[in-house]
């Protein structure tokens, strides 16, 4: 796999990515593409990386990149806003339109967590992209939210909110809290995350509440309707102790067909995630399925044998 760093602009910032390419990419081949983004906290390192290792193989191009305000992309820090994210998604789309390695009526979103819920709202308004994935996607920002938390700490977590609204209006800055503390980590996935992903520089810095106001203003289930008729797959962790299945369970009500579900039985958000674990092998071969059949080439598929 040859893996290209890159860079684009979205809302003038400038984003930090790579593009990961077959390592025998023909002279004038032209591959379908995908755009893998990451979730809350998340960077091109990690999970995207992770889909590129599994889905370059099979002859696609892969886009990873960090959102604005992670990684060496341009934004300000702590500012962990979805629908500016979205912005960034499209940009990416914009992006993949310019290369020449990548066929640009054959592109793809796959979203990670948050990520998830971000590509569903920015494919709504992106009729460039022909198919969705979203694995273990949230579906409402405040509805994700506060399934984390206990009576106690979602008051607390309101409160605050409030008051920084106050702030922000008054005196022009929003306050950082810890990422962990608005985004409550159950103890499955914070083995997980305390064992892996903070390996990766720059993960877990603090966010602005700000940023968590704008979560809680987050719905791509009012928007995943409009994704039809082109496809849409979610993949759920029936376990998922974090982001509740009920989100995915929600995304799916709403969206028009061709839709599908996949429930990964006893599975919970992210402990899964290694390269040969064998449930991400089946999520890989789920989407290579989904991926295949939603990318497939019209001139190829036409043409005589």
């Amino acid at each position: 796999m040859r893996q290209l760093p890159i860079t684009f602009f979205a809302e003038g910032l400038r984003l930090d990515g790579d593009l990961h390419l077959p390592a025998d990419l023909l002279p004038g081949e032209r591959l379908p593409a995908v755009v893998a983004c990451s979730g809350y906290q998340g960077l091109k390192t990690i999970h995207p990386a992770r889909f590129a290792r599994a889905l370059v193989p099979h002859r696609y191009a892969v886009l990873s990149f960090d959102y604005r305000g992670f990684g060496r992309s341009d934004g300000e820090r702590g500012r962990l806003v979805p629908q500016d994210q979205v912005e960034d998604v499209r940009a990416a789309v914009s992006f993949l339109e310019t290369r020449d390695e990548v066929d640009p009526s054959r592109i793809a979103l796959l979203g990670w967590a948050l990520g998830g819920g971000v590509v569903i709202a920015e494919a709504a308004d992106d009729d460039r992209v022909r198919a969705v994935a979203a694995c273990n996607a949230i579906g409402d920002g405040a509805r994700s939210l506060r399934f984390m938390h206990d009576s106690r700490t979602w008051e607390q977590l309101l409160a605050r909110i409030e008051q920084d609204r106050r702030l922000r209006t008054t005196a022009g800055r929003s306050a950082l809290v810890e990422p962990f503390e608005a985004v409550r980590l159950d103890t499955v996935t914070r083995g997980y995350v305390d064992a892996e992903l903070y390996k990766a520089a720059g993960f877990g810095s603090a966010v602005t509440l700000e940023a968590v106001d704008a979560l809680m203003r987050f719905h791509p289930d009012r928007d995943v309707h409009r994704i039809a008729p082109r496809p849409l797959l979610l993949v759920h962790g029936a376990a998922n102790a974090l982001h509740s299945p009920t989100e995915s369970l929600a995304l799916h009500e709403a969206a028009e067909e061709p839709k599908r579900l996949v429930m990964l039985d006893d599975k919970g958000h992210t402990e899964w995630m290694h390269d040969a674990d064998p449930t991400f092998l089946r999520v890989r071969d789920e989407l290579l399925f989904f991926l295949g059949e939603a990318l497939a080439d019209p001139v190829r598929a036409l043409a005589p044998l």
